[in-house]
């Protein structure tokens, strides 16, 4: 009977270990085949998310280049706002003309003269133009200047503006905006303090709205039209500037100025004073003349003699004092 019994005992056992091992076999078999299927939808997950990324940075790029650039501003050089100014000298032989040529040459290049002053000496002659042009005709129209007469000095500037005309546009806008919100806030206004309180606000946000404005407006302006001021001189003109001296020679001359120019400014107002003084002072002294004479004419005072011999005046006796009658 025992044996029998560790014999069933044994094939039991036997059957749950296949069956137990079956078990993790298809187990295994699961685990392998979903970890494939993982393995292979992975990359096409992976890829697309890629698409997808890249659809969302074509989006982007597109909205950026739609927008103009909000982010960030424009890089290129013919997009920047730069403001050019030149100074130049020319000596020519004839002012007038050369003058006239100049702003032929401006009024072609499709600018104007925004300031003209000039002085007629002959062969001194001397023009000082302000000339305002497009920027892009800066340059050539700098050199048909040049060609007028023999350039003497050429000074050009630049001044790069972009950033503070992106700057401004962007406050602008959020100017704007606030603007608009005051209004909205005004318009549903349901009593007196409120509707005083936000017109004062709406007041000061327009200000500052349309004080941005003229900013951006002036810094437009000077980036659109760059501006050249011109010196047109005749042939005698001093070419150099004045140096500055130093030394002996250069002190005394300066102080010969300097008392030649005390003097004028001296003899200037004694000129302005002597009308006063011969108005004045000739009928003072005519006065002073008269008094003069009439005293000589009066003699001296007389003289009294002062010494014990000298006789005094008389004089009254002095009062006797009167008689006490006894008791």
């Amino acid at each position: 009977m025992d044996g029998r019994e560790r014999r069933r005992r044994g094939v039991r056992l036997t059957a749950a270990a296949l069956v137990a091992l079956l078990g993790l076999a298809a187990c295994g078999g699961g685990d392998s085949g979903g970890s494939k299927d993982s393995a292979a939808s992975a990359p096409e997950a992976a890829t697309a998310d890629r698409d997808r990324a890249g659809g969302a940075a074509e989006q982007t790029g597109g909205k950026a280049e739609q927008g103009g650039g909000a982010g960030a501003p424009d890089l290129r050089v013919d997009q920047r706002s730069i403001i050019y100014t030149g100074t130049m000298r020319v000596e020519v032989d004839d002012v007038d003309a050369a003058a006239r040529s100049a702003i032929a040459t401006v009024t072609a290049a499709g600018g104007f003269v925004g300031g003209d002053e000039r002085r007629s000496a002959d062969a001194d002659a001397r023009a000082e133009l302000e000339l305002r042009v497009p920027a892009a005709k800066f340059y050539g129209v700098v050199d048909e200047l040049a060609k007028l007469g023999r350039q003497q000095r050429r000074e050009i500037h630049t001044e790069d503006v972009t950033e503070q005309v992106v700057d401004l546009d962007a406050r602008i806008t959020t100017q704007r905006a606030r603007v608009e919100s005051a209004r909205r806030l005004l318009a549903r206004a349901t009593s007196i303090s409120d509707l005083v309180s936000l017109e004062n606000e709406l007041s000061r946000r327009e200000a500052d709205l349309a004080s941005l404005e003229a900013k951006k407006e002036r810094l437009t302006d000077l980036a659109s039209l760059s501006t050249i001021t011109v010196s047109l001189v005749g042939p005698d003109a001093s070419t150099a500037d004045e140096e500055t001296e130093v030394g002996f020679l250069a002190g005394l001359k300066g102080g010969w100025k300097v008392f030649l120019a005390s003097m004028t400014i001296l003899l200037t107002v004694l000129g302005a004073v002597l009308p006063w003084l011969v108005a004045l002072g000739v009928p003072l002294a005519v006065l002073l003349v008269a008094l003069r004479r009439r005293r000589r004419r009066a003699g001296p005072p007389p003289v009294r003699p002062v010494g014990p011999g000298a006789s005094l005046p008389p004089t009254a006796p002095p009062p006797v004092p009167a008689a006490r009658s006894e008791p």
